[in-house]
């Protein structure tokens, strides 16, 4: 004789407080592994009394489209006196009344991630007791994610709200970013970004068996977040924006992913996009992951782990595949690496964006920081592109008449520089450079590089110049403006130098992709012994104005060349324009369900109309998990951007307001206010 269940109750409130996913709500049951949730059966009228020990109940869960216990994809366990940490199992107490059984299922902690069924098997007679999510555990000692420390939890798993790096690693700048991994369907959406990548598709049963591991997951979302092998997130665009969104207008992942649920690859993202909502995804498995920026950030297209710039005999760059960008962002992730060793457990870089193939898929990662940092560069995955990223060496070289390369300056230092993450528990700046690399120019440091070189250590010929070079600038370089900008050389040789001396300024994206020529100036000159010559570029907003794109950067190179003796020089320097400030105020107090607006304002610092502005707000618990944006039409030049933008707050307490301008001149300006809600008092 079996007992009846008239019905299950998940107990969704109780358990989601205990496993820290109530922010996702309280519609389903959703839990993290290795740790036991509760389920009350509520016994029907007339039912057989259930006496722990003597009712046989096999409880059954079961995961994926082919479920298996081979695979970890099903699993089927009995009552226990208690519950166990290392495995699916199970413990049952009714109450007094002996109406309701309250059964403790344990899940095990190296369980695959994604949605399960759960239900009770009394001699062959089954019920459905329901479904429930199960995540990646921090909390959990068993499980590859453990983080010791609370603090850290909360920031790398559990926050919404973060600061992405960019600009140069002289003008470090943090935007704001909106992960809202706990907004209504993101969940979801990140369940079918795995169910839709190409190793499921051909090979399910062996896919959901993999979730297990965060190793395979993160891998798996380097390749899922770009959308060039598969039907990925995004689309990656460096140039022509028309027919999508530009990549500086996005303030948040969760209309990305929105977006990409309901129609595919979404247009356009670009690195701190691809990185931004990796870890959005990322947190939502409970995986957790920071949003890591380096400057000077090296692209190694032939794994030589050196940046080669090619130049002719005039000083004209030659184009080649090797690049250096201003920055570049990815995501480390915290999980161990059995497949390693011990030595390598912790932070573990991947790169969502598209840059070079991996195993014939265009992913990257994840690869432990501290393989970085060691030069272990055959520890999967990817190692030696991401150590190139953060430790190649700069090398110039010219080509002569003749055809053959002579090296004629180049840096140990340049690359790899102010690697940069939002600190735990507040918006500061946190340098993670020393996780990644030893001190430049110490002996530890250049010993790891030999070591990475090993076989493919080239032979570099060239000895250092004589001449010296140095780029000055000036003191305010908002956009819009007019200002001057200086080369300086110096001559440290013995004898007089006649030489060429070129200074060139030209726009370029973060990526180090070389746009338009923006300003030129040359002279030949005679340089005493021990003396310097000055040579002055004016760069007006008439000449670079057309030329920027959103990310505001103008390089400069000064290249001085003496084809007497073959010498030369070359100094380069990036500049970004500063941004106007973006305001951002709330008119009013924010009330919980009751309508308040912020007043945005933005003065126009450019010599020409604005075309197209708009303001654009958003707030995990403020506006409704979408933005909302004001469009405002033309602003004149020196003229302010105003809009006043309603929104109604959902959530009391402390939560973070968003403001993005957008227009046709000036893109990618972002601020943001800390909002606290106070609770109606209707």
């Amino acid at each position: 004789e079996t007992v009846e269940i008239e019905r299950c109750d998940l107990d969704v409130k109780t358990n989601s407080r205990k496993h820290h996913t109530e922010l996702f709500g309280e519609e389903r049951l959703i839990v993290r592994r290795g740790q036991p949730f509760t389920v009350i059966l509520h016994l029907s009228p007339g039912s057989k009394e259930f006496t722990p020990g003597g009712t046989g109940f096999t409880l059954i869960v079961e995961t994926g489209p082919l479920p298996r216990k081979e695979s970890d994809t099903k699993a089927s366990f009995t009552l226990s006196d208690s519950t166990s940490e290392t495995e699916w199992s199970a413990s049952a107490t009714s109450d007094p009344s002996r109406k309701t059984v309250s059964v403790s299922i344990a899940s095990s902690p190296n369980a695959p991630i994604g949605l399960y069924s759960l239900e009770v098997d009394q001699d062959g007679q089954k019920t459905s007791l329901g479904q429930f999510i199960l995540l990646f555990n921090a909390w959990c000692p068993g499980d590859a994610v453990h983080m010791r420390s609370e603090t850290k939890r909360q920031e790398y798993v559990l926050a919404q709200h973060g600061q992405v790096y960019r600009g140069t690693h002289k003008r470090i700048k943090g935007s704001p970013w909106n992960f809202g991994q706990f907004e209504a369907g993101i969940l979801d959406i990140c369940l079918k970004i795995l169910d839709d990548n190409p190793k499921f598709v051909s090979n399910a049963d062996q896919d959901c068996s993999g979730r297990r591991n965060p190793v395979y997951v993160s891998r798996v979302l380097s390749a899922m977040i770009n959308s060039n092998n598969d039907r990925g997130v995004l689309v990656g665009e460096w140039g022509e924006f028309s027919g999508g969104v530009h990549p500086g207008v996005w303030i948040g992942s969760g209309d990305i992913l929105r977006q990409w649920a309901e129609s595919g690859p979404v247009r356009y993202g670009q690195c701190w996009v691809f990185a931004a909502v990796a870890c959005t995804v990322s947190r939502a498995l409970g995986i957790p992951c920071r949003v890591v920026t380096n400057f000077g950030s090296a692209h190694d297209t032939d794994a030589n782990l050196v940046i080669e710039n090619l130049y002719d005999e005039d000083g004209k760059r030659i184009s080649g595949g090797d690049s250096v960008w201003n920055f570049h962002v990815w995501v480390d992730s915290w999980m161990t690496r059995p497949d390693l060793g011990q030595e390598f457990d912790g932070w573990q870089t991947s790169d969502p964006t598209p840059q070079e193939t991996s195993e014939g898929v265009f992913c990257c990662g994840p690869a432990p920081v501290k393989a970085i940092k060691e030069g272990e560069l055959t520890k999967k995955y990817d190692a030696p592109f991401i150590f190139a990223e953060v430790n190649a060496d700069v090398m110039d070289l010219v080509q002569l008449s003749n055809g053959e390369f002579v090296k004629f300056s180049g840096s140990t230092k340049s690359v790899g520089r102010f690697i940069s993450t939002k600190a735990v528990g507040s918006d500061d700046r946190h340098d993670i450079t020393h996780q990644y690399k030893y001190p430049e120019g110490s002996k530890e440091e250049r010993q790891v590089y030999e070591k990475a070189q090993h076989h493919n250590k080239l032979q570099q010929r060239g000895a250092e110049p004589g001449l010296h070079l140095k780029i000055k600038l000036a003191d305010n370089m908002i956009v819009g403006s007019d200002f001057e900008v200086f080369a300086v050389l110096t001559n440290n040789h013995m004898k007089a130098r006649t030489c060429n001396f070129l200074f060139f300024a030209r726009a370029v994206g973060y990526n180090g992709k070389l746009g338009d020529g923006c300003g030129f100036a040359s002279d030949k000159v005679e340089v005493p012994s021990g003396e310097g010559e000055r040579l002055s570029l004016k760069l007006d907003y008439d000449s670079y104005g057309a030329a920027i794109t959103s990310d505001r950067l103008i390089q400069l190179s000064a290249i001085t060349v003496d084809k007497q003796t073959i010498d030369f020089c070359k100094a380069e320097k990036t500049i970004v324009l500063d941004e106007p400030q973006l305001e951002i105020k709330l008119l009013g107090e924010a009330t919980l369900n009751q309508k308040v607006a912020a007043e945005l304002t933005l003065l126009n610092p450019l010599p020409e109309p604005l075309q197209d502005c708009s303001f654009t707000i958003e707030g995990v618990g403020l506006t409704d998990s979408k933005p909302i944006t004001a469009e405002i039409g033309s602003v004149s030049p020196k003229q302010e951007a105003k809009a006043s933008i309603e929104f109604t707050p959902s959530t009391a307490g402390s939560c973070v307001l968003l403001g993005n301008f957008d227009s046709n001149r000036l893109k990618n300006i972002k601020s943001f206010i800390n909002v606290t809600v106070k609770e109606s008092n209707l």
